[in-house]
């Protein structure tokens, strides 16, 4: 097996096109009977603190601190959160806080940031992060992400997505199924991507962990131009509708222009609606050891908890809310 240290890429995986962009605009709504609990008010969970005394997006920022600067790293928030996330932001650059007026899905987020970075660095490799997620190991996290960094710049026309080794048949998370590995001098924990699943029945989950499918966390790494040609092929309309109003940005009229896009366009999820249509060009990095849960379910918070041999108190019971939760899930299947 390669080792993934002594794999030599070209001179093209220059660090100082490397940005990060975080994730944090999600409204967090099948958690919030459990961050109720916590702060008392409706705030989305990656404006908590859950899992430490630092809120869900500080960790995050920590976390992906040791890959690329601060000054590198855009911040994806909702307007409607602005009281929640104020102090959380203090220091950042203004130009790296893209607040976007409502949140319309993942899609429209992700293509604002990306528009974002043609008119800064038309040459970045960029990783997407989610704010909503734990790694027990983030030195592990940080060694993955940074192969998948170099794997992205040594190819370009490929999105990378991190996938984590199944510890369990989940049927909550998304599933990736790998293909054929992209070859030398790439490391074998880097496959392309055949299809994807989405929330699996629990047979058909145990298929997929026997036959060595990975849970998808959404991180995902890619050059710009990679990102933008997949969301071009998927969606023109939505990426002409972007471009119509690109020459506001860095410029006092981009707030009234972004305000008046997100007006009319439709809510759009990456990962159904792009990722799941083009799977020729993505490929899959094979994580083991991060630790890594989606806190988007009360029982992943309390796993996660009781993994740290924490005893919240909030956390010990289910509410009222979350057992009115289940039951509404169950009614409407």
């Amino acid at each position: 097996m390669q080792e993934e240290h002594a794999i030599q890429f070209d001179g093209s995986d220059s660090h100082c096109h490397r940005w990060g962009a975080i994730l944090a605009g999600g409204d967090g709504k099948r958690l919030l009977p459990l961050t109720r609990r916590i702060t008392g008010d409706d705030r989305p969970k990656q404006f908590c603190a859950i899992v430490s005394d630092e809120t869900l997006l500080h960790q995050t920022q920590r976390r992906i601190s040791r890959l690329v600067p601060r000054w590198r790293t855009l911040l994806m928030l909702t307007r409607t959160h602005e009281r929640f996330y104020a102090d959380q932001i203090a220091g950042m650059p203004s130009s790296s806080v893209l607040s976007q007026p409502c949140n319309r899905g993942t899609t429209p987020a992700i293509l604002y940031s990306l528009m974002r970075l043609c008119e800064m660095d038309p040459k970045g490799v960029v990783a997407f992060f989610p704010s909503d997620h734990y790694f027990s190991d983030d030195e592990a996290f940080v060694r993955q992400i940074d192969l998948a960094y170099s794997v992205a710049a040594f190819r370009p026309e490929m999105v990378i997505l991190l996938g984590i080794t199944p510890e369990r048949p989940e049927v909550e998370y998304g599933w990736i199924e790998p293909g054929l590995l992209l070859g030398n001098p790439i490391p074998n924990s880097v496959c392309r991507v055949n299809r994807f699943w989405e929330k699996p029945g629990p047979t058909l989950a145990l298929a997929l962990m026997e036959r060595g499918c990975l849970w998808n966390t959404f991180v995902m790494v890619g050059r710009v131009n990679a990102f933008l040609k997949l969301i071009q092929q998927a969606l023109p309309a939505l990426v002409e509708s972007f471009e119509s109003i690109r020459p506001s940005f860095f410029t006092t009229a981009e707030p009234a222009a972004v305000r008046d896009l997100y007006s009319v366009i439709h809510p759009t999820s990456f990962s159904n609606d792009i990722l799941a249509a083009q799977p020729d060009h993505l490929a899959v990095l094979r994580a083991t050891g991060l630790g890594w849960s989606d806190l988007g379910e009360p029982s992943r918070v309390r796993a996660v908890l009781n993994g740290k041999g924490i005893r919240a108190e909030w956390a010990l019971t289910p509410s009222y809310g979350e057992e009115s939760c289940r039951a509404t899930e169950a009614i409407v299947g």
